[in-house]
């Protein structure tokens, strides 16, 4: 890609940054749903234990193998000797569950996604893959395929391997616990919503029934008590999910997700003291963000770079092109920031010669480039990839034709006629 930086510039007004946040955890994250862009990190690079956050690698493989036709909601998941056994420790996150009773795909990732429920993850990924240790290499495959930067997945649930009676996934330690950094939770969290948004219509359930036999019902209660109907003292304004978690050595954790005005806000707290402190600490986050960010339109559909919306053409029945972005674009921005940013300009270096040149032919609408926006403050701009940013497409507002031979040989004369009547009146000029 070959930049030119515009010369316009929406100005540049020094904002002293308000004091962040203070969250007692053992690692924090705050980050925009959309854009990616972290606004608030502390120790994020540390890989921890995650334990049952686990579960939104094993929904996204198990929504992503429902969109692809491979399972379906309705399919009957058999129910595993090991998966029975574990279902029965009431000391656990469980729903029990019976090999003489059937039960579907939608009710097991059901009370996998509001009860947290350990054994029914088991019985979903011995469903999805044939087996758990088939599954865990699907998760780490797909932690690679999405770009998680630090990451180590041991089993399906979050559960210490050694909770699993000798019934861990082959070739993994006996005592081994899944862990990833705070910034890989975000970037797992941050793909599961993206891609698959419907996640947040199960995780926002406050409660529900499970029928675990004939007779035997279990009422599930969400252990996310942000989400409006589940604890009063936890309750927070426009919060739909995410996944909580707890073991011994990974301490209370929480991903959260909440929106309001079309802003939606990521959270991870890992390694907090207590269940309300993961609660309390993720609405510090959430208070933050809300309070100090907003999203704005900095640049309006069809706008044109100031300075650079025509761009010269060679080999075309016209000799240039005007561009524009094809949409607008609006990005999270700290309060009273948005003068801080100025607009760049990238064409796409394929579609120009040594000149800096279009070749044509274009077509009219054809991406030709970006504008980027670019941060002219004091703070570190940082996303959870460094491939996204806050940009958005130009395109060509006219097509352009490649010339025949004819239009180019006549142009060739004409430059040839006009160089030496150029030449000839400069002598002549010369003369007097």
């Amino acid at each position: 890609m070959m930049a030119a930086s515009l010369a316009l510039t929406i100005g540049l007004n020094p904002h002293t940054a308000e004091a962040a946040v203070d969250v007692n955890a053992s690692a924090s994250i705050l980050v925009d749903a959309d854009s990616g862009k972290i606004l608030f990190a502390d120790n994020i690079d540390d890989q921890l234990p995650i334990a049952s956050m686990t579960k939104m690698m094993s929904e996204y493989l198990i929504l992503e193998a429902i969109d692809q036709g491979t399972i379906n909601w309705d399919d009957e998941v058999s129910i595993s000797d090991p998966v029975r056994a574990l279902s029965l420790k009431i000391d656990l996150s469980n729903v029990p569950l019976r090999q003489d009773y059937t039960y579907t795909v939608e009710e097991l990732y059901q009370s996998m996604a509001i009860y947290s429920a350990n054994a029914s993850t088991i019985a979903l990924a011995e469903h999805v893959a044939g087996s758990e240790t088939d599954f865990v290499q699907m998760m780490n495959d797909k932690a690679g395929e999405l770009g998680l930067e630090s990451y180590s997945f041991v089993n399906s649930s979050g559960l210490n391997n050694s909770d699993l009676a000798g019934n861990h996934p082959e070739g993994t330690e006996a005592d081994a616990e899944n862990e990833l950094t705070a910034k890989s939770v975000a970037q797992l969290a941050y793909h599961l919503i993206n891609d698959h948004p419907e996640v947040l219509e199960t995780a926002s359930i406050p409660e529900l029934e499970f029928q675990a036999g004939e007779e035997e019902v279990i009422q599930m209660q969400n252990w996310n008590w942000m989400i409006p109907g589940v604890n009063a003292q936890h309750e927070y304004d426009g919060a739909d999910g995410l996944k909580t978690g707890f073991t011994s050595g990974a301490g209370n954790s929480f991903t959260g997700t909440a929106s309001r005005d079309d802003m939606r806000l990521i959270t991870v707290v890992m390694g907090a003291v207590t269940r309300d402190d993961r609660f309390d600490e993720t609405a510090k986050l959430f208070d933050y963000g809300f309070d100090n960010f907003h999203e704005v339109e900095l640049l309006p559909e069809g706008y044109k770079p100031d300075g650079e919306d025509v761009i010269p053409v060679t080999g075309g029945k016209e000799n240039e092109v005007s561009i524009s972005t094809s949409e607008a674009l609006s990005v999270v921005v700290k309060n009273d920031e948005e003068e801080l940013y100025s607009p760049e300009v990238t064409l796409s270096e394929e579609l120009l010669n040594e000149d800096g040149e279009f070749v044509a032919p274009l077509e009219e609408g054809q991406e030709v480039g970006e504008v980027q926006l670019a941060y002219n403050g004091e703070e570190d701009v940082q996303y959870l990839y460094d491939n996204r940013s806050n940009s958005t497409p130009l395109v060509a507002d006219q097509a352009v034709e490649k010339a025949s031979w004819f239009t180019m040989s006549m142009r060739g004369i004409g430059s040839f006629f006009s160089g030496i009547w150029t030449s000839v009146s400069d002598t002549v000029t010369g003369w007097f």
